[in-house]
């Protein structure tokens, strides 16, 4: 079974706990969460929840993925599926699938195993192809720690390329503003 909306409020609560002048713009995850359709699956309009693996190597670089859909590097993330047990897990599984890159080679930051760093809404154009009309991801993203050395390996029918870029030039502009208030034990 997917994450349940409990869960999925569950942990939205403990993120707005940390960030609470965002609650407005998780207006569209809470109606979601409201309505009878499973607020994970793809196919729920106008929004539904994705998840996404933020991943910081030993030198404090963020892996990003170059996502053939978007044509944009991103962190690896995707849609939700039926046999994720919990948020935390999609991130994880996508990270697996899109980078190669295996749960026992990362681990989540102190204080964000079961929050995520950030919550990003986006809009999502139609895709007449799918069926798909303009939509938004929430996107939970986690935060974790490259803790062995791993080769990168993409699955290339969803991503093209990868590159570790360093914090300050995290393609996301809400998860660099967030990163750079960690502390960066990496650093000397």
């Amino acid at each position: 079974m997917p994450p349940s909306p409990d869960h999925i409020r569950a942990t939205a609560q403990a993120y707005l706990s940390r960030h609470p002048g965002e609650q407005s713009l998780l207006d569209s995850l809470f109606t979601a969460l409201d309505d009878t359709q499973d607020p994970t699956h793809r196919r729920t309009f106008p929004a539904h929840v994705t998840c996404s693996a933020i991943v910081l190597d030993a030198t404090d670089r963020v892996l990003h993925i170059h996502h053939n859909a978007t044509g944009k590097y991103l962190a690896p993330g995707g849609h939700v599926e039926k046999d994720d047990q919990d948020l935390v897990h999609a991130a994880l599984r996508e990270l697996r699938e899109e980078a190669g890159i295996p749960q026992a080679a990362v681990t989540p930051l102190p204080g964000f195993e079961a929050v995520p760093l950030d919550i990003d809404v986006h809009g999502i154009d139609a895709n007449p192809a799918k069926g798909e009309p303009a939509h938004q991801h929430v996107d939970f993203r986690f935060v974790f720690r490259l803790t062995a050395p791993h080769v990168v390996t993409l699955q290339t029918e969803e991503v093209s390329g990868y590159d570790w870029r360093s914090f300050q030039e995290t393609a996301a502009p809400t998860v660099r503003a967030k990163l750079a208030l960690l502390a960066r034990p990496a650093r000397s």
